[in-house]
Parts: C-alpha cells; structure tokens; sequence
C-alpha cells in the first residue's frame, strides 16, 4: 500500500471503511474509533506547530526584496484566491441547502449517537490557532524587514522538522484514519446520505472552476488587451500536466513556456509563475469552501456571511504556506476549519477526503490562473 499514490490510498480506505462497516462487530469498530481518537488529538496538537513552521518563512521568503512587481502579484492573486472561496461560498449558500434537502428528505440531519472508543488519550495544544497566526506573521515580517539571517534559518529548518512530520507520520497515517471515520458512520448509519450528497456538491465544484477559468481569463483579455479565449486555449497543456501531476511546482516549467507564448515578457513570467505557484490558490480555496458550506449544513453549524467571510480571508494566508505533498493545502487549511467554523476531527476527516479526491482539478484551476495573473501584471510592467 505504502507504494501506491495518496489518492488510490483514500479511495481503498472509503470504500473498505464503507463495505467493512455493514458486517464488523462493534468491538472492532470500537478499536479503530480509539485509533481515531488518538490520531485526532495529535492533529489538533500539530496545527499550531505546522502554521508556525510553513508561514513564518514563507512570510519571510515572500517578503524579501519586496518591490512593486511583488506587491502587485501578490495582491492580485490573494484577492483572487479570496474572490474565488467568496463564489463558492455564494453558490454554496444558495444551492446546497434545497440539494441536501432533496437528498436526504430533511433539512435538518440527526446524527446518530457516536460509536465511543475504548479510551480517550487527551494531547492539548500548546498554543492556540490564532496565536499562532499572529506570532507567524509577527516573526515573518521581522525576518522579511529585520535582517536576521539566523532567525530565518531556525524557522527554515523548523518548517524542515514540521514538513517531515507531515510527510512520515500524517500522511502515511491518514488512509487508515479516514478508514476508521467511515467505517464508523457506515456503523452507525450515517454514511449513505453524506456520500449522496457530495456527489452531487462535486458537480457543482467542477462546473465552478470551470466558471472561474473563464472568467479569470476573459478579466486578463480585457486588461492585457489579449483574446481570452485564445490566451486560455494557450494555457491547456499547463492544466493537463497539472491535471496529471497534481504538482503547482511540477508543472511551473510548462506554466511558463506557455505564458510566455500567450505573449506575456520572459521578465514578468518568469517572476510570476514561480510565485504564483506558492500563493495563487483559487481552485483550492473555492473546493475547500464548497465543501466546508456543506459540512456546515449537514452538522448544522453556523455558515453566514461574516463567518466565511473571516474564513476565506484567513484560508487565502494560510494555504500561501501549504507545503508541497500531495494533501498540504488542507493540511494547512485544518486551522481555519477548526478555529473559525469549528469543524470537529469527522469534519476534519471528511474535508481532507474529499479534497485529496479532487486535488488535480484544484490544482489545474491554480496554475492555468496563474497564466491570467501574469496577463495582467504584464500590462503593467512591461519592461519588468
């Protein structure tokens, strides 16, 4: 199994948790809702840790010789990456209540009673999540305008020790414990509504990047006075090599080359393309929201306008920092689903799932976007 994909991984694990769970007696059910419980509390441990550790040095390297070109493409691609969470927050809200309304038969879900484990093993943070955030910011704009080389290199290599967490203990692990929540809902009844409704909700998210192509590069074509259409045809080999890879960083060589070709200057691109691959997350933060509006729903938390509002804001920083293995994005979005929308350790579960499920076409609306935000700081800059 070790030698498979992460996404072949999850999808053995659903579909094993979900015919498993119609025949396990409840003591081994139990057992894994104990492993659950164990590997929910050192996530809930590990947040803090894993903002500290990716924003602190990515506000540092980001900040670095900052000029105009920078502010530019950064502002531009954070307030697309927000303008695209807001979309599908508005779909979301419109849409998703009467379709899991038909697809369960009731607005409003009961859950069943929890299958408990067998013992509750309690790992506090040491921090909480918005400490964290302004310590991160704190310490990355010192290390970005102080000049402190060593402080850089204890947080370079503190994002080493928190990277390598991630990659030898959390992802390895995740499978198994996505296992375990859905063979508990399987268990106790839950899992058939949740699953009907999402395949509907994927739908929608993949006709929503869609939509945000194109309306990203119809913007582009009227500022950078380019046929949008045309300049978005360009694009498509960077979207399949994304779509194949599921890499922003794998796929920068082809993004560029094809940048370039929608006319865009070697100067401009060659800047913004490798940028944007770290901070340009519309595809990303639009399925993250669309499947957090959902969840909010189902569980029947709060999910008004201030509220995503604050937390697409808050997603569009944080996943800047997202490590590169297949599964960082959510991995650093678990502090703002759980600080802000107060998504518990199934939520949790199931967001990770489902965006690992569709990490290739998130990643492809990022990185064919990038092309558009090049368009257009390119107006701008045209002797960068």
């Amino acid at each position: 199994m070790r030698k498979l994909p992460l996404l072949p991984r999850i999808i053995i694990a659903i579909v094993a948790g979900i015919l498993l769970g119609q025949f396990l007696p409840l003591s081994i059910v139990r057992l894994f809702a104990t492993f659950n419980g164990i590997f929910s509390q050192f996530l809930g441990f590990m947040i803090p840790f894993i903002i500290v550790g990716l924003v602190t040095p990515a506000i540092g390297d980001i900040g670095r010789g900052a000029g105009k070109l920078l502010i530019v493409t950064v502002l531009i691609a954070y307030l697309d990456t927000v303008l695209a969470g807001m979309l599908a927050y508005g779909t979301g809200s419109t849409l998703f209540p009467h379709l899991i309304e038909s697809a369960t038969g009731a607005s409003n879900i009961e859950k069943p009673e929890d299958i408990l484990p067998y013992f509750n093993v309690n790992i506090p943070a040491m921090f909480d999540v918005m400490s964290a955030l302004v310590f991160s910011f704190m310490m990355g704009l010192c290390i970005a305008y102080g000049s402190l080389p060593s402080m850089k290199s204890v947080f370079n290599e503190f994002r080493d020790v928190v990277t390598r967490v991630i990659t030898s203990a959390i992802i390895p692990l995740l499978p198994l414990y996505i296992f375990g929540i859905f063979l508990t809902m399987t268990s106790s009844g839950e899992v058939y509504h949740i699953l009907k409704v999402f395949a509907m909700i994927i739908v929608i998210i993949f006709a929503l990047h869609i939509f945000i192509l194109l309306y990203e590069f119809i913007l582009a074509g009227i500022i950078g006075k380019r046929n949008p259409l045309r300049a978005l045809w360009n694009m498509l080999p960077a979207y399949f090599t994304a779509l194949g890879t599921s890499s922003s960083a794998a796929t920068i060589p082809i993004t560029l080359r094809q940048t370039i070709k929608n006319g865009v200057s070697e100067g401009v691109a060659g800047f913004t393309i490798p940028l944007c691959a770290t901070i340009h997350m519309s595809g990303s933060a639009m399925k993250i929201t669309c499947c957090a509006v959902t969840i909010c729903l189902l569980n029947g938390l709060p999910y008004d306008f201030p509220t995503f509002l604050h937390f697409v804001m808050m997603l569009g920083i944080v996943m800047v920092a997202a490590p590169g293995v297949p599964g960082g994005a959510i991995m650093a979005a678990l502090a703002p689903l759980s600080s802000i929308l107060g998504f518990d350790s199934e939520s949790q579960a199931l967001m990770i799932a489902l965006y690992i499920a569709m990490d290739s076409f998130g990643t492809a609306c990022n990185v064919t976007g990038d092309g558009a935000i090049s368009i257009v700081v390119d107006r701008f800059f045209k002797r960068a």
